[in-house]
């Protein structure tokens, strides 16, 4: 095959601005020029002249520094002269010397042996630095050189400088700072330019200059190289990546396998380059370069010859940009393949109009919380609890006149964030996460293994990856290992055969970050060994760490943790009081942090631990070891950043991580360094990482923090978030024969609907489920939270309003006042008042019978609690299928109904109790107990009734069943107090009983 001749670039052209990051450039494999002898041949000069001739000329001149006998105190009351200070002067000079002796041998140390971060001479910030400088302009000649540079590269453990083959360090999972614990290191390359003539190639090349090839060679020392760092070198501009992997995606390798991820490429590898591609050490193909083998030049022939159907670079500039595929390098993770596992914007209806940024969507909802699935699961589940928290507690002072509060309906913007939240999360998803994570736990505690230290997670296509910092061996099934021993994969239905299990969370500290080609980062803070540091703008920063910050307080796969927030986010801990602490500046920080790391350390030192993960497992995993992540908002000073750096050092293994804002360029101490754009882009370049940033930006901060202030369960009965009124009253009915309905549904028991037809049988039981879940809503329901209820995964636009013109159709209309399914003024859809259910009815009775018109007038009162007792047939929806439904688990319907109903039965019976009618008490709250068994109220209650009625025999009974139904948690402290009351000897008869 012939092949045009190509000559030499000049060199590399200018690279143009790039986001800053502190992880220092891997050093690449090049010839050696006659620059670099001379520049280490003046680093030698220095070297010797620092080491060698400072100590000879202090030793000529000054004499040695040490005394020749002990001191006598006149030497402290002689007078200070010149000489005397000079002699002050040298030995500060001596020291000076000794520490930086001391650095260079720390640093020559790491370079030769090419493995773990350089140990740090204290005080000595400068002098090693400079130290680490002409070191590395020493071995800049040698092989050795590659593994001296500080930062990521130096994580972990190194690779043979002489090593050939493939990498195992080339991954398919995305890269994060984690895979740069062992393989920041690149695989040297040498391109390799030639110019084939073959269909297709040509219009490639088309006003770029001849094709050229590069082949990604072994590792040297402890770099890797990325497809980022090939575009940055030889197009000038890292982001051309997807120019190179456009040209070479899916084209067969030397080795047989194929390009399928950016962030995949292993030694022995040819890339075909664009055109224009410059700079380098670039060999010329046969004729030109005969240093070039044979076997090399035939697999660059065969691989030209691949290349017809190659994407032309203009292809990848047209793609859109929700398309881009991040680059993770040789040894970085990158989301291989995974179903999306979390339902975030790529999966639910209208996803495509939602965008992952903190604007709102086209429907009116927040977009930041619509694209952040986990985080919105932990908002959610965290906000059930606070409401049943705030359900209970009024429900215990109803004892002193309170009845139990209807939780407060949201409005205005925490309304759409509500919303936002149902649409968004991804309950599924935290499950899984978490069960696969205690359940490794679990496994490898019952082999006697250690967890292994994990740097990232991915949630990528229905599967769950873990980045470890090194090879740990064979995962415990049904883990599996990824593309390399760094890789523990679990797939969504393996993830299945796990159940719940009593383990600590091996992981808590893992927190999303964003997604890169629809897969989730989770960052394990913990582990960082050293700061992450976080550029960019002020309010970009804050949206960050908000989100950061919100997502460790509530998700779902930790247990105990500290979040300490340092010069912000004091709002926000009504979140998690439990978690979440404030700190107005870093003067506290340093006190508090200090004494933990040396608490920790001793803490540690005494268990016998290596780390927090080996608390964790085995024998001593109840001391759990909970992590303390601290997240600081202001940029901090050199002198803070100096002590930062010094705590930070090692705190990886003590379940101690920070996350650092900084304007700077450079934190002194961050391994590793992001920055989020204006554009809300988190980038690392030398990381590999581009992701599409989870944010939570101050409008949604502060709609969040209403729906928690406004459920908070200390509020008093009538304080509302702004001090009014706490909930408006509840939808009630007429409950005259003169309120009949037209569409009657019984949803408290076996589901009923009276007043329709049936529906079609292969959509009846969708229809019912979404007319079933606007009963519940009668405030309105986004057309979002519809569909994404009826369609956990997804569902395209024009099914859901095929969904919605059926209902329509089904429920009909009323005479001359149009549809009874309707969209009010905020879209959000309604039912007409004609539509009723039991619970409406329940709930109405309730509030006639005792605020309404029956409150003073005792026979109407009794009348409408006896009617509304007779409505509960059992659990709302008690015959609901399998496997439907599911959205119930993100409302607190099921704590709020046996409240009603326990409410009912305490009202009817005191009813019964006014007049001395203790059977018809006894009866009422037996009723009432079939729907609320755990309701300690009506206990207590049912326990005087029986009492009243003299019956020992019968009390002693009902205290026995008592008693079993604790089971092994015993009978409740008041409960206790209240037997000892009645019944002295309960204890005897319930231990008799068995």
């Amino acid at each position: 095959m012939s092949r045009r001749r190509t000559s030499r670039s000049p060199g590399p052209p200018a690279r143009p601005s790039a986001p800053v990051n502190r992880t220092p450039r891997p050093v690449r494999v090049r010839r050696r020029t006659f620059g670099d002898v001379v520049k280490a041949f003046l680093a030698f000069v220095s070297l010797l002249g620092l080491v060698a001739g400072v100590p000879l000329g202090l030793a000529v001149w000054r004499g040695w520094p040490l005394p020749g006998g002990a001191p006598s105190l006149e030497w402290l009351q002689r007078e200070i002269t010149v000489q005397t200070f000079l002699g002050v002067l040298t030995v500060v000079v001596w020291l000076a010397w000794a520490q930086f002796a001391a650095c260079v041998l720390v640093e020559v140390k790491a370079a030769l042996s090419g493995v773990g971060v350089p140990g740090r001479v204290p005080g000595s910030g400068p002098s090693q630095l400079l130290a680490r400088q002409l070191v590395a302009a020493l071995l800049l000649i040698g092989a050795g050189a590659a593994g001296i540079t500080p930062g990521l590269s130096q994580l972990g453990h190194g690779v043979e400088s002489g090593r050939q083959g493939p990498a195992a360090t080339a991954q398919r999972t995305p890269d994060v700072p984690a895979q740069r614990d062992r393989s920041a290191e690149g695989a040297a390359s040498v391109p390799l330019t030639a110019s084939p003539e073959r269909a297709g190639a040509g219009e490639r090349a088309a006003g770029q200059g001849d094709t050229k090839y590069y082949r990604i060679q072994p590792p040297e020392g402890r770099h890797h190289d990325s497809l980022w760092e090939i575009a940055e070198r030889h197009l000038g501009d890292g982001r051309r990546y997807k120019e190179i992997f456009a040209l070479n995606k899916d084209r067969a390798q030397p080795d047989g396998s194929r390009l399928s991820e950016a962030s995949l490429i292993r030694p022995g590898w040819i890339m075909e380059m664009p055109g224009d591609a410059r700079g380098g050490e670039l060999v010329e193909m046969p004729g030109e370069a005969p240093e070039v083998s044979e076997s090399l030049r035939g697999q660059i022939e065969e691989y030209a010859d691949t290349g017809e159907g190659a994407v032309a670079p203009g292809d990848v500039a047209r793609a859109d940009a929700g398309d881009e595929v991040g680059v993770a390098g040789a040894g970085a993770v990158s989301p291989a393949s995974a179903p999306a596992m979390t339902r975030g914007a790529g999966t639910s209806s209208g996803a495509s109009d939602i965008g992952a940024t903190a604007d709102d969507g086209a429907f009116g909802l927040p977009g930041a919380l619509l694209a952040a699935p986990l985080l919105a699961a932990g908002l959610l589940g965290a906000l059930g609890h606070r409401r049943r928290q705030a359900l209970w507690q009024s429900a215990w002072a109803g004892v002193a006149g309170r009845r139990a509060a209807e939780p407060p309906t949201p409005t205005g913007e925490a309304r759409d964030a509500m919303d936002a939240l149902l649409v968004g999360a991804d309950p599924e998803g935290v499950r899984m996460l978490d069960r696969s994570l205690r359940g490794l736990s679990a496994a490898l505690g019952d082999e006697s293994r250690p967890l292994p230290v994990v740097y990232a997670a991915w949630l990528s296509d229905g599967e769950l990856h873990l980045q470890l910092a090194q090879p740990a061996g064979t995962p415990p099934s049904p883990w599996r290992l990824g593309q390399d021993e760094t890789f523990w994969v679990l797939s969504e239905g393996e993830a299945g055969r796990y159940a719940d299990v009593d383990t600590a969370a091996p992981y808590p500290g893992l927190v999303s970050l964003g997604t890169m080609d629809g897969a989730r980062l989770l960052l394990n803070v913990e582990s960082v060994p050293g700061l992450v540091s976080l550029r960019g703008r002020e309010s970009d920063r804050g949206a960050v760490l908000a989100s950061v910050a919100a997502e460790l307080a509530t998700n779902g796969w930790s247990d105990r943790m500290t979040i300490t927030l340092v010069g912000f986010g004091g709002h926000l801990t009504p979140l998690a009081p439990n978690r979440l602490r404030h700190l107005e500046d870093t003067e506290a920080l340093f006190e508090t942090m200090e004494a933990e790391t040396r608490q920790r350390r001793s803490a540690l030192g005494t268990a016998g631990h290596d780390s927090v993960l080996t608390g964790r497992t085995g024998p001593a995993r109840h001391t759990r070891w909970a992590p303390h992540l601290v997240l600081l908002a202001a940029p901090p000073s050199a002198e803070d950043a100096r002590r930062l750096a010094e705590l930070a050092a090692g705190a990886g293994r003590l379940g101690i991580g920070y996350l650092v804002a900084t304007d700077a360029n450079e934190l002194p101490g961050a391994t590793w360094e992001m920055e989020i754009t204006p554009e809300g882009r988190l980038i690392a370049p030398l990381l590999g990482l581009e992701l599409d940033a989870q944010l939570l930006p101050a409008a949604q901060q502060r709609a969040v923090l209403d729906l928690f202030v406004a459920a908070d369960p200390e509020r008093g009965p009538g304080d509302g978030p702004d001090g009014g009124p706490a909930s408006a009253p509840p939808f009630l009915v007429d409950v005259t024969e003169q309120g009949r309905p037209a569409v009657y549904a019984r949803l408290v028991g076996p589901y009923e609907i009276i007043g329709l037809d049936a529906p079609e049988e292969e959509r009846g039981e969708l229809l019912r489920e979404a007319l079933a879940l606007l009963l519940l809503h009668r405030e309105g329901v986004h057309p979002r939270v519809l569909s994404s209820a009826l369609w956990p995964r997804g569902v395209p636009d024009d099914v859901r309003e095929a969904l919605l013109a059926r209902l329509r159709d089904w429920l009909g209309a009323d005479p001359g006042e149009g549809p009874r399914l309707r969209a009010d003024a905020a879209g959000r859809l309604v039912l007409s008042r004609s539509v009723v259910s039991d619970l409406d009815v329940l709930r109405s009775l309730y509030h006639e019978a005792t605020q309404g018109g029956g409150a003073d007038n005792r026979a109407v009162r009794g009348r409408m609690l006896t009617d509304a007792l007779v409505l509960v047939r059992g659990p709302l929806l008690a015959d609901r299928p399998e496997g439907r439904y599911r959205w119930l688990g993100h409302e607190i319907v099921d704590a709020r109904l046996p409240l009603l109903v326990a409410d009912i039965g305490l009202a009817l019976s005191e009813f019964h109790l006014e007049k001395d009618r203790a059977e018809k008490a006894i009866e009422a709250l037996t009723a009432a107990l079939r729907t609320a068994p755990g309701d300690e109220r009506l206990w207590h209650r049912l326990l005087r009734a029986t009492h009243s009625t003299g019956d020992a025999d019968r009390l002693r009974a009902l205290a026995v069943d008592l008693v079993a139904r604790g089971g092994p948690r015993g009978v409740p402290p008041r409960t206790e107090a209240l037997l000892d009351e009645l019944l002295p000897t309960w204890r005897e008869s319930a231990a008799a009983a068995g």
